[in-house]
């Protein structure tokens, strides 16, 4: 069995680069295949799309590059025969579709998003379906390694297939440098979210005054943690203050300035969207940036992602999550499923804003790279190859994992699909009303949304009215450009009392 495997569209591919840039493609990845085996790991190149090739693994090849279920149900048949430890999806979403899940906030009010773009369901046992809840428990270490958009010259491809070949390991005294950055407004978060992974946050950029442009030394530290707005189809990303959103950061302006290695955290809006800039004569996106000068990792969301201003929730947490894993040690794969796990397992309930934070979160870079050297109390007995035990290891730490994801899959109460008719007691529609007027929006109508009892979506078992969230999302009055400041209240409620509530803000 291999230890990573490389899926890809090889005619959407070709497609795109035609015969020369797909050999070309081919041999990158033959280099890194061959980079690999010096490190102890044994890669498989899988192309979804060929019918030969899917026929031996037991599935179907992908004859539709958009189909989402045919790109699901041949990951899935891949990782059944194969069983893996790493799976690295090659390509953007021209090649491999993000799988288009439901996004249930879009029922309760103003979120735009329909749909909540996202690789989770590549990491999950579960089947093909588009309903988030049927995947908050993830079992795979799955990466993606996105080449451009729209492109018709595999360059950008080509680079990010050289930084998987030649990565090294950080300095251990590289581990505590870091660039944060934040929108002035949500100083309070930012500062919570740096403290927690790298013990102190005086190295938070605020903007405004800070950005777009940073010196060098500066932007070169190893770790970056981002925490502003951002926008669709826009290279920029953008700070606050009151209502003034100038540039905190742009494409144009990190070129050349991100060091070989970079791990990146983004909490913004549309801060992993693949969006095709030679289409939109845009500049590359900024996820995109960062992995053509040598990143090895970016963990983003491909949609209006949440967070609150002060404290720390939604998409605060899931980044913190994937950081700490990377400065623990783990694989950039191995660091995304084990946040996953840990955002799920931290909430007593899936509320619809967990629910989309955990599909739009994703990761581009090859998932067996391990930016940070751990030294480890294990040794290796003489006469016994260390890649051999490391193998085993792996497998222990996977099997481990795995467990942990069905367990969350089962047990976990989610909160996915609203209810069209209910009753409401006078208690709650007082405090939502209040709710409402205290964040600073019109009055609208919350929706309600049903948790369901242990079981999770495999049970589909009702729970009583006694437990549920009323969730809204509205437009403040602030907005600049491609801004759009929203605001998201959840409500949970039981005994037909509201017992908690939060305050999210679009990032």
């Amino acid at each position: 069995m291999p230890d990573k495997v490389i899926a890809t569209n090889e005619g959407a591919l070709r497609q795109k680069y035609n015969a020369a840039g797909l050999r070309a493609v081919k041999a990158a990845v033959a280099r890194l295949i061959a980079a690999d085996k010096t490190r102890g790991l044994v890669t498989r190149y899988v192309a979804i799309d060929n019918a030969i090739t899917m026929k031996k693994l037991g599935g179907l090849p992908v004859t539709s590059v958009q189909n989402c279920r045919q790109n699901k149900e041949a990951i899935d048949s891949v990782w059944k025969s194969l069983k893996p430890d790493y799976l690295m999806i090659l390509g953007a979403t021209d090649v491999v579709p993000h799988q288009d899940m439901r996004n249930p906030v879009n029922a309760a009010g103003d979120d735009p998003d329909v749909v909540a773009f996202s690789d989770l369901p590549y990491a999950c046992d579960t089947p093909y379906s588009r309903d988030v809840a049927k995947f908050i428990g993830p079992t795979r270490v799955v990466s993606r390694l996105p080449d451009m958009t729209g492109a018709d010259e595999p360059g950008h491809l080509l680079a990010v297939l050289a930084t998987a070949a030649a990565w090294k390991q950080w300095p251990a005294s590289d581990q505590s440098r870091y660039f944060g950055l934040s929108a002035r407004e949500w100083r309070g978060s930012t500062e919570l979210s740096l403290t927690n992974v790298f013990g102190s946050n005086p190295s938070l950029n605020l903007s405004p005054p800070s950005g777009p442009a940073f010196p060098s030394k500066v932007m070169s530290a190893p770790s970056h943690f981002i925490n502003c707005h951002g926008g669709d189809v826009d290279p920029n990303f953008y700070g606050q203050k009151g209502n003034a959103y100038p540039v905190a950061l742009s494409s144009p302006g990190i070129a050349k300035m991100i060091a070989h290695g970079t791990i990146a955290a983004v909490e913004c809006c549309y801060g992993a969207q693949l969006y095709a800039p030679g289409a939109l004569r845009l500049p590359i996106p900024i996820c995109q940036n960062y992995l053509a000068q040598g990143a090895y990792a970016y963990f983003g969301s491909t949609t209006i992602a949440y967070g609150p201003a002060d404290g720390n929730g939604a998409a605060d947490l899931i980044a913190q999550y994937f950081l700490l894993k990377v400065l623990e040690g783990s694989s950039v794969g191995m660091a995304t499923l084990a946040a996953r796990q840990e955002f799920v397992a931290q909430t007593g309930q899936m509320d619809p804003v967990d629910l989309k934070t955990l599909a739009q979160f994703c990761v581009y870079g090859d998932p067996s790279i391990h930016p940070v050297l751990i030294a480890t109390p294990t040794g290796v007995p003489k006469g016994t190859h260390a890649g051999v035990v490391e193998s085993l290891d792996r497998r222990e730490r996977r099997a481990k994992l795995a467990l942990t994801g069905r367990s969350l899959q089962e047990q976990k109460p989610t909160a996915a699909v609203p209810q069209r008719r209910h009753a409401i007691s006078p208690q709650v529609r007082a405090v939502l009303s209040g709710l409402s007027r205290e964040a600073g929006v019109p009055s609208a109508s919350f929706v309600a949304f049903a948790v369901k009892a242990k079981g999770g979506a495999r049970s589909g078992k009702a729970v009583t009215d006694a437990n549920r969230y009323h969730v809204l999302v509205a437009r403040t009055r602030q907005r600049w450009g491609h801004v759009v400041q929203r605001v998201a209240i959840v409500a949970k409620e039981a005994a037909k009392r509201v017992v908690g509530y939060r305050v999210y803000f679009t990032r």
